[in-house]
């Protein structure tokens, strides 16, 4: 007997083909999941360090002063990879860019880089599970996807200018609650631009410390004196939320 062809039953062509489409959308994730866990199994972990730096820092330095422009181009790729598939060392990539670089080409650098592998990672994450968690999304998941959603550039530049949460998450995040591909470029580009140029700026002293056994105090981005006028920032792409919020109260009671 053939089998039933409903509207409501799915007949087992349509179904390998939804299975088939179901694995393709989660293969990028998957890819970058497995990619992080084989990082540390080969324990790549302990090339991302300021050791690693100071035995190659010679030969680094030489093939800078060789080609500036290909190793940029090699430094960035390298970022992004770093970023998509959410290793950490990225304030440690940065400070020693900016010792290679300088603090002002090493910033452009690190930021073309990191916002090209968050794109990664925000595409990756939004093709494999937002069409999954959309489906079983509850009333309050929905209304926090409205909300996110209306003012999503000012909530993620605050995200991106206060590192209150780990940068992967902040990647990740905005995939499943709807934000667009534009706005979410736009606030990792600026957002993060305050953060990797206090680290790039680390990197100026960096041979005075290495050359005396010493490394950079990574919670210097967490002193009153840089991070106040970041919360400053974040205060302020804010204020047209907290605006639109007053106005339409007081709509309401009008």
């Amino acid at each position: 007997m053939s089998e039933p062809t409903n509207a409501t039953t799915k007949t087992p062509l349509a179904a390998t083909g939804h299975r088939c489409r179901s694995l393709c959308r989660a293969l990028p994730a998957a890819v970058l999941m497995v990619g992080l866990i084989l990082f540390f199994a080969l324990g790549f972990d302990r090339y991302i360090s300021f050791e690693m730096l100071q035995e190659n820092r010679g030969w680094l330095v030489a093939k800078i002063e060789d080609n500036r422009v290909l190793a940029a181009l090699a430094y960035m790729g390298l970022y992004a990879t770093v970023i998509a598939f959410s290793i950490p060392g990225g304030a440690v990539m940065t400070i020693c860019a900016g010792f290679l670089f300088g603090m002002v080409f090493a910033t452009g650098c690190s930021v073309v880089g990191g916002t090209i592998g968050a794109v990664c990672l925000f595409l990756a994450a939004r093709t494999a599970f937002r069409e999954p968690l959309r489906a079983k999304a509850g009333p309050a998941l929905k209304r926090m996807e409205a909300g996110f959603r209306e003012n999503a550039l000012n909530y993620l530049l605050v995200l991106r200018l206060i590192p209150l949460f780990p940068f992967w998450l902040v990647n990740l995040v905005p995939a499943f609650l709807g934000v667009s591909l534009r706005t979410y470029v736009i606030a990792t580009f600026f957002g993060i631009i305050p953060g990797t140029l206090v680290y790039a700026s680390l990197g100026n002293g960096l041979g005075i410390l290495l050359d005396a056994g010493e490394t950079p105090n990574l919670k210097t981005l967490f002193q009153p004196q840089i991070l106040i006028p970041i919360i400053l920032l974040a205060i302020l792409a804010l204020l047209p939320v907290l605006y639109k919020k007053i106005k339409a109260r007081r709509g309401a009671q009008d």
